[in-house]
């Protein structure tokens, strides 16, 4: 049996339950079966905490939502690294770099360190003078609080919530708690909840920390909480659940992302067509206004790869149902079909809110199954845009089954392409009476909910509802879109085969691993564009790398020149739309006359870009370099017609020509852009697949996985590749058809090059090479090479 520490409580407040006489800290890998540990390394590289009542049951994210490594039966042990004194005890790993420490202590305190550096990254020692620093554990509060090191820690995560700065700033207080409130608030709670951030240290003073060291913590749990973070201390304050806690060693800001999605779940493969450009609007008035966008941007030579409709398709704002006089059954199937052929796709929006129709088919169907969240013995009424509604249970495995079912419908009645998750906090436009005494509807904490302590169960539904299970929404609020999501992924694969494109606006802990994500409601401002930025990186590190914001702004009117300046920023967006409100003025891409470059506000012909250390070089005109021993601000030109954009030394791009499709830019030639480096390799990779494939890079699928090899030595620079499953890029016929190199220090000519492919005979490759006086440009062209099969390009220099 595994040890077990009893610690003594500091006081009778901190732990108000009067079954609990002590806090069991059990060390895991020590552990076997007869109670569950709640310390210990579920791999080397990732440490699990787990504080909980050891007599009573407590709400905590069940497996079944995230699933998560179980701890009921042996996994390992590691006897040989654990230690014990009067004053402490010690978990090790032999493969990890954390140290475990409990301390026996009237106060209770543990410390997470790197057996590396001394380096101390979880430290509960609290402030004597300071009662917001003690560990509080109540039925519906739980305070939990870490010092760090001062002008060392920079902190990133913590969403959602609009910032004017991806890093964190100090006297924050940071509330999480699912909320309908724009995106265009900054400093708020806004639609999901991610308990996860990212610590990048900087050097110690001993040396012994390296500059870029880092770690991850995740707190798992779905209850409302406010994180305070003062700069040199998080303070964690939770309305129920437990403490979860991982942490993830890094070191490398990369290593943490992996190794937290490597157990919240990988991001979903997205479908190839949505990384095309996206227009929507709110307010497009019928199937001869969509049919005019889709033109728009044929005649004006733009790409279009997908249509979307807001809640204007629909009879009444009721889900799965068409507007039959503004947008018929019949035209809107040959407007879909036209999309189709055209290598166009269509998407559009659903809310959870189901209409109390008694005429309405989804309705009858929903009560016949018994499948809506409950309040006092009956489906909870709200109110959003069709009147009175009720919510799917998606914790409910019948609502699941209801809601995968009237998407098979829907499907069946036009062939939609996506599916648009909106309104999923859940949002309400009433706010219900609380149930008076209920603690749930008004808890002891308030948490800072839209910056003003608003009541938890303002425009939601009421914390006192019951969802399956006897589940409260008290615990279950912040899942909510993260379930919604997964029931929709689960269906359209199900429906269509296909891998599925679901875009979410509430999302959680996982989430990415089943859909797309976009900023929600901003504003036609230049702020707001700026915001977008932080927002975007951030998500990143939630494992929603699909996300974008509205580009050009949803409320308000936008002036020409920030849509101009927005849509070239808001072209690298992994997910890129065009969407707008209604009664605001219309802005497809067409109706302007330019769109061009990125700046952040208004009037400027110049932005100042920070550079780390390298040689960068522009991506549209190579001839243009930027050298940077230290990393540094430059000011930049930037022209409405100039995007700047620049690709660092050790890279290799691979590319393909423009299209109005990816339909039909997945048909052209690829390029490689090799940015050569005196100092480091050069590589990239490329992943190759039909896009619609559920599963990506599945054993025996169809795909390939190319990745390119790149170096100077001596007078010669050379590429290879290298290729897994190459036979379906082989089956494409997808050839390369020209390789770049750019940044060749003091070279002066192409002396000559040796190709080796396995194709026989000679290839007529054409060769050139320019220089602007400090690097040197060599362009090989005409070499239709096979992507899929292996090749060795060598160039000899002349200095």
């Amino acid at each position: 049996m595994g040890k077990t520490a009893m610690l003594s409580l500091p006081s009778q407040n901190l732990f108000h339950q009067s079954s609990v006489l002590c806090l069991l800290i059990f060390l895991s890998c020590l552990v076997r079966g007869e109670v569950e540990e709640i310390a210990g390394f579920d791999t080397g590289e990732r440490f699990r905490i787990r504080i909980t009542d050891s007599d009573d049951e407590r709400w905590e994210v069940p497996q079944e939502i995230i699933r998560r490594p179980s701890y009921t039966t042996p996994h390992g042990s590691f006897p040989h690294n654990h230690s014990s004194s009067l004053e402490r005890q010690v978990l090790t790993h032999p493969s990890s770099d954390l140290i475990f420490t409990l301390y026996n202590t009237t106060a209770f305190r543990f410390t997470v360190s790197r057996h590396s550096s001394g380096d101390i990254i979880f430290d509960t020692s609290p402030d004597a003078s300071e009662p917001g620093t003690f560990l509080v554990f109540k039925d519906q509060y739980i305070q939990l609080s870490s010092s760090l090191p001062k002008n060392r820690s920079s902190l990133y995560g913590l969403g959602e919530h609009t910032k004017s700065s991806f890093k964190l700033r100090a006297n924050d207080t940071l509330t999480l708690w699912n909320s309908d409130i724009g995106s265009a608030n900054p400093d708020v709670n806004l639609y999901g909840s991610h308990p996860f951030y990212l610590d990048v240290r900087s050097a110690s003073k001993d040396g012994r920390v390296r500059t870029g060291s880092s770690h991850g913590v995740l707190l798992l749990n779905s209850n409302g909480m406010d994180i305070i973070y003062g700069g040199d201390r998080i303070t964690y304050k939770v309305i129920g659940g437990i403490i979860d806690l991982y942490i993830f060693e890094g070191p490398s800001p990369d290593m943490v992302v992996q190794q937290y999605t490597g157990l919240i779940g990988r991001p979903a493969p997205m479908p190839y067509w949505s990384f095309g450009f996206h227009q929507c609007r709110w307010g497009y008035k019928n199937v001869s206004d969509v049919e005019g966008v889709v033109t728009g941007y044929a005649k004006a030579g733009i790409p279009l790869e997908v249509l979307w409709t807001d809640i204007d398709h629909m009879d009444e704002f009721k889900d799965f149902t068409l507007d039959p006089i503004s947008f018929p059954k019949d035209l809107m199937k040959k407007f879909v079909d036209t999309l189709h052929q055209n290598g166009q796709k269509y998407v559009l929006i659903v809310d959870p809110g189901i209409s109390v129709n008694k005429s309405y088919a989804t309705y009858i169907r929903g009560m016949q199954a018994d499948v809506f969240i409950k309040r006092n013995g009956i489906p909870y009424l709200g109110r959003v845009w069709p009147g009175s509604v009720y919510f799917p249970d998606f914790v409910n495995p019948e609502g699941r089954a209801f809601w995968g079912n009237e998407i098979k419908l829907f499907q069946d009645l036009l062939p939609f392409d996506g599916l648009w998750l909106d309104m999923n906090e859940i949002s309400n436009f009433i706010t219900s009476l609380p149930t008076p005494s209920s603690t749930l509807d008004s808890p002891p904490y308030q948490i800072n909910n839209a910056g003003v302590k608003r009541p938890i169960n303002n425009l939601t539904v009421p914390a006192s509802s019951l969802h399956f299970g006897n589940i409260t929404e008290y615990n279950a609020h912040n899942l909510y879109g993260l379930l919604e999501a997964k029931a929709t992924n689960a269906a359209l694969i199900n429906v269509t085969g296909k891998r599925p494109f679901i875009l979410s606006r509430s999302t959680f802990v996982g989430s990415g691993k089943y859909t797309a994500h976009w900023t929600g409601d901003n504003a036609a401002t230049w702020d707001d564009l700026a915001y977008s930025i932080p927002s975007i990186l951030n998500f990143g590190i939630f494992g929603i790398p699909m996300v974008g914001a509205d580009i050009c702004g949803f409320s308000g009117d936008k002036t020409e020149e920030l849509c101009r300046r927005w849509i070239q920023l808001g072209a690298f967006y992994p997910f890129a739309r065009d969407h707008s409100a209604i009664n605001t003025r219309r802005q497809e891409l067409y109706l302007w006359d330019s769109v061009a470059a990125t700046a952040k506000k208004p009037g400027a012909v110049s932005v100042d870009a920070y550079f780390p250390a390298g040689n960068w070089f522009d991506l549209f005109n190579h001839n243009n370099s930027i050298i940077v021993e230290y990393g540094k601000y430059i000011t930049l030109d930037a022209p409405p017609d100039h995007i700047n954009i620049h690709v660092r030394e050790g890279n290799i791009l691979v590319l393909q020509e423009e299209a109005l499709t990816t339909q039909e830019a997945r048909k052209t030639p690829f390029h490689l852009l090799v940015v050569v480096s005196s100092k480091e390799n050069s590589g990239g990779e490329v992943f190759l697949d039909d896009g619609e494939e559920v599963e990506m890079g599945g054993e025996g699928g169809n795909w390939s996985l190319v990745r390119f090899h790149a170096g100077v030595v001596g007078d010669k620079v050379m590429i290879r590749s290298s290729i897994v499953n190459g036979e379906f890029a082989i089956s494409q016929n997808w050839i390369i058809n020209k390789v770049t190199f750019i940044g060749l220090e003091k070279v002066k000519r192409i002396e000559g090059y040796e190709l080796q492919t396995s194709k026989k005979g000679n290839i007529d490759v054409t060769a050139s090479f320019h220089s602007n006086g400090e690097f040197g440009i060599a362009e090989m062209s005409d070499l239709s090479l096979l992507i899929g099969e292996e090749f060795r390009l060598e160039l000899r220099l002349s200095n």
